[in-house]
């Protein structure tokens, strides 16, 4: 058993980002993410499950979904397997997130008369919007951390996607972004990981095969990682959970490393069947061209390898 989770398990990445105790944690994740972009002083974390009145919505469970300080919409999932159609289903998930901000009733605050000492009361209550005002949204954000080569996507690590002019690529609508983190694509080594950044992506990637947090690693922030996902520190029921979320992590590994080798031979068996079928093509087009000439069949065939009977037949 490995000392830290597998933050590419469903539980040990809840387990890492997604308990209350979590939260700095996150918040540095985010801000390495963005930065220069938005800093993040806090946040909360709020209902991920979608209870929808739309039947086909309704049970949609975000991995994280948090709300910070300032106002941001912020959506984190892990992936760890590829399946079709996921950058749709990422752009689904963004979008749905939009549209409930839309579904909620615009309120303000209004004095009241009251009995006590002051005499007067705060309420917020519903008002009739002007036209346009339910449409005004906060930014919201996907981030998808990916365990799997996306090949719709470029073959990079980092991938951020906004709503911008095709022509000249200015940002239409700031309000719209999604980042995607095909870990496959990380390959720096430690000592080559400069910024915390770096550093973060670095150790999601590795810490499932560390005894112990890498001396230079000194940030808090890795002590704080440290401590959270200790597999020792876990309790009993998150253990129990744990420990079946990663049989079923390296079941899917086998068998996706099972699919990926019978893929790769059935292509290069395919090449190899082409570039044969090609060869032999080849041969025929150079022996009719020789016949053309008045070439004697002998010497095509010595030098095609053709048959005679091959030849006299073209």
């Amino acid at each position: 058993m490995a000392h830290f989770v597998n933050p590419f398990t469903d539980i040990g990445f809840k387990i890492i980002f997604g308990q209350p105790a979590s939260k700095e944690l996150l918040i540095t994740l985010l801000n390495e993410l963005l930065a220069g972009e938005h800093h993040i002083e806090n946040l909360t974390f709020i209902d991920k499950e979608d209870n929808s009145d739309n039947v086909n919505d309704r049970g949609i469970i975000f991995d994280l979904y948090c709300l910070t300080s300032s106002g941001e919409y912020i959506i984190v999932e892990m992936q760890n397997r590829w399946h079709s159609n996921f950058l749709d289903r990422t752009l689904y998930y963004v979008c749905r997130a939009i549209s409930r901000l839309i579904e909620r009733p615009i309120t303000d605050e209004v004095n009241l008369p009251s009995n006590d000492e002051e005499g007067m009361t705060c309420i917020m209550r519903e008002k009739p919007p002007r036209y346009g005002d339910r449409y005004k949204l906060p930014t919201v954000y996907g981030i998808f951390l990916m365990n799997f080569k996306e090949t719709k996507l470029e073959a990079k690590f980092r991938t951020d996607t906004v709503v911008a002019d095709r022509e000249n690529g200015r940002t239409v609508n700031p309000h719209f972004r999604q980042i995607y983190l095909q870990f496959p694509y990380f390959t720096k080594r430690l000592e080559e990981c400069e910024t915390l950044y770096d550093k973060l992506i670095y150790a999601l990637k590795n810490m499932n095969e560390w005894n112990r947090m890498p001396d230079a690693l000194k940030e808090q922030v890795f002590k704080h990682l440290e401590r959270l996902a200790a597999v020792a520190n876990l309790s009993e029921a998150n253990r129990v959970a744990y420990d079946k979320a990663v049989d079923r992590y390296y079941v899917n590994r086998i068998y996706e490393e099972d699919m990926q080798e019978r893929m790769e031979n059935a292509i290069k068996e395919s090449m190899e069947k082409g570039m044969k079928e090609g060869m032999e093509k080849g041969k025929l087009e150079d022996a009719q061209n020789l016949k053309r000439l008045g070439v004697s069949v002998d010497i095509i065939a010595k030098a095609t390898g053709l048959k005679v009977d091959e030849i006299e037949a073209l």
